[in-house]
């Protein structure tokens, strides 16, 4: 079984870095073959960066999607997720929808941590869009953004713990999510200074990938994430026009 894990921003260190997270997540006879976007920003942490990510990823599932059985798309806010959902065969997860979803299939309310001070309205406006806005206690931003933290894990540790601990006193989350690839792996360091369950976006993504790669759903003959009719394009790469313009 391949999957995909697809980094939309265009940092090869933020990719190698999920990839470590997962290696030892990952079961034998499971591939996971890594892309990254091709044009963009370095780290998504704004709405334009985010807009432009989503159609790295349309681009980079044209380039490497061929061959796989799910896709992973590796980034908190999920950047082009129902654009892929649309448009690929296979299942394609989002980190940030698996976690929030993780996050409230454990009961109560959840809170967000994340690294980048224009995240908490972003992100507010995404759960609400899943439908857990009720179950959001907060989204509680730090102003590193997630590469900042990836460049410094060691030193962000009390930063994200108390960043944790103040929604968790002020918000009554029951759980807290760290979020974003560049906090990958830092979950299991900063949950025993918290208190409440903090769940790993990274690893929490790649677990619902991985049941959705085994028990794949059906795609959708009808509505609006069925394989869509083949539309002309002009400016885009050649595998991105063939894969809107062939059936």
């Amino acid at each position: 079984m391949r999957i995909l894990v697809l980094n939309p921003n265009t940092s090869a260190e933020m990719t190698e870095l999920v990839l470590r997270v997962l290696a030892p997540l990952t079961p034998t006879g499971v591939t996971l073959k890594p892309a990254t976007g091709r044009f963009g920003a370095r780290y998504i942490s704004t709405r334009s960066a985010g807009a432009v990510a989503g159609h790295a990823a349309l681009d980079a599932f044209a380039e490497h999607g061929a061959d796989c059985d799910a896709v992973y798309l590796a980034c908190f806010g999920d950047p082009g997720l129902m654009a892929l959902k649309e448009i690929a065969a296979v299942p394609v997860v989002g980190m940030a929808e698996a976690a929030c979803r993780q996050a409230a299939a454990q009961g109560g309310r959840f809170s967000i941590v994340t690294g980048g001070e224009r995240w908490g309205p972003i992100l507010t406006e995404f759960t609400a869009a899943l439908g857990l806005d009720g179950r959001l206690a907060a989204v509680e931003t730090v102003a590193p953004t997630g590469g900042d933290i990836a460049a410094d894990p060691d030193g962000s540790i009390a930063l994200l713990a108390e960043a944790c601990r103040r929604t968790v006193a002020r918000d009554g989350a029951q759980a807290v999510i760290l979020g974003g690839a560049g906090l990958a792996g830092l979950a299991a360091r900063v949950e025993p200074h918290v208190g409440v369950p903090v769940i790993c976006s990274t690893a929490a993504g790649f677990a619902a990938v991985l049941d959705a790669a085994r028990n794949p759903p059906p795609k959708p003959a009808q509505g609006d994430l069925a394989l869509p009719a083949a539309v002309p394009t002009i400016g885009l790469s050649a595998g991105l026009a063939r894969l809107l313009s062939e059936r």
